[in-house]
């Protein structure tokens, strides 16, 4: 994407002679809460700020730590409630008149919108209506989890709602050419594949420990399998307790480790006794906990990405996952995992008994993984999305110098940006 550079665009230039910009960064999600969307906005805030970037974080007030969560980013706390069926998360209420008042006050250069719920909803309307530039993201398959709630009813509905939320902005990103391929076929427009990265120093097999390998009944070369993640239906854990009664079978030493926690905790105790659940966990003590297994499965269907499976990689675990979203990105089938076509139940079933009785070819696999991940850090990512930005914004402040200070897609007079990737 070529960086465009207008002569009444104010401040000063980044690393990489992208104009810095003033950005309002609106998320309904944002640690301590613990999830892919909150951790991955946090990176990008923290990447954009640390490039000199003037950073606005609009967010949901939570009702404990609502302490500034970076030093020098301009954090507003607005109205939330907690979201049915996630009730350690807040979505954002609609507050598109206190939005107007701010940013007609501050104005930004670029509103990007992380998530598509109310308070997205306003910021989107309120950025249309002051004719700024907006960026989205496409983070989850809101639409996809309709048939694991028993609401399958509801998804054209909510897949015409994506469709507009995300039509109606001037850039939408998602982490994958496959999605976006995906996305274009339903009819979204604009889009713009942009990665992500992962921690390679905080995720690293430095952290391995032996001790806890023994509270898990583990011995060195006895196979730990691990799952990180929500224990919820859109998992599509099913298909890995299936795999992980084969394992048994072949391999009576082997553990399972599900690290996470959610509605469908008690019934998978009920249903997988000898399993091991660890809960939540995050920083070093997660770190340790993927560290310290020896091969990390995936059965999920309903990622747009997959956070846990870069981390996984970067802890020096090979991982078995559906030929999907990072998996399908990078995953070398026999050098750091196994990918299985999506809805191949014996083949993924297979793959993981297969790889849990050799554990030569999980160390072989487990290096080759931590490998591949050096080259995954978010400096590169951040980079694109400054470069993303910063073209969306200078555009824009050309368009206002063509047009006498007025744009945005919903004007009739200004028409749309007309970014195209």
């Amino acid at each position: 994407m070529t960086n465009h550079h207008v002569s009444s665009a104010a401040g000063l230039r980044s690393n990489k002679g992208v104009q810095r910009l003033h950005i309002a960064l609106v998320t309904e999600t944002y640690p301590p809460e613990v999830n892919g969307v909150a951790l991955t906005v946090a990176r990008l805030a923290q990447g954009l700020l640390a490039r000199g970037h003037r950073m606005q974080l609009l967010r949901p007030r939570r009702d404990r730590d609502d302490a500034p969560c970076e030093a020098g980013m301009d954090e507003h706390l607005l109205p939330g409630l907690p979201i049915p069926r996630y009730s350690e998360l807040r979505m954002g209420l609609p507050a598109r008149r206190r939005l107007l008042r701010r940013w007609r006050v501050a104005r930004p250069d670029i509103v990007h919108i992380a998530t598509e719920g109310p308070l997205g909803w306003a910021a989107l309307r309120a950025a249309r209506e002051l004719g700024l530039p907006v960026s989205t993201e496409f983070r989850t398959n809101f639409h996809m989890y309709c048939g694991h709630y028993g609401i399958g009813w509801l998804q054209p509905l909510i897949t015409r709602y994506l469709r507009w939320f995300h039509n109606t902005a001037d850039l939408t990103m998602v982490p994958t050419e496959g999605m976006r391929r995906e996305l274009e076929a339903l009819g979204f427009e604009r889009l713009q594949a942009v990665g992500r990265g992962v921690d390679t120093v905080r995720f690293d097999p430095r952290h391995r420990s032996a001790e806890l390998r023994a509270q898990w009944g583990a011995g060195e070369r006895d196979p730990v399998l691990l799952c990180v993640g929500r224990l919820a239906a859109e998992k599509n854990l099913d298909v890995l307790l299936d795999a992980w009664r084969g394992v048994k079978e072949r391999t009576p030493a082997a553990r399972l480790v599900l690290v996470g926690d959610g509605p469908l905790r008690a019934a998978l105790m009920q249903r997988c006794p000898d399993a091991i659940f660890a809960g939540q966990r995050s920083g070093e003590d997660l770190a340790c906990h993927y560290a310290s297994a020896d091969l990390f499965v995936f059965p999920s269907l309903s990622e747009t990405w997959g956070n846990v499976v870069t981390e996984a990689l970067a802890s020096g675990l090979p991982v078995i996952a559906w030929n999907r979203a990072a998996a399908a990105q990078l995953l070398r089938t026999g050098e750091n995992g196994l990918r299985v076509d999506c809805g191949d139940l014996a083949g993924f079933h297979g793959a993981v008994v297969q790889l849990a009785e050799d554990p030569d070819a999980l160390r072989r696999m487990g290096a080759m993984a931590r490998a591949c991940s050096l080259g995954l850090g978010w400096e590169g990512i951040v980079s694109e999305v400054e470069e993303a930005m910063g073209a969306l914004g200078a555009r824009a402040a050309q368009l206002r110098d063509d047009r006498g200070g007025c744009v945005g897609l919903t004007s009739e007079r200004c028409g749309t940006l007309g970014v195209r990737t």
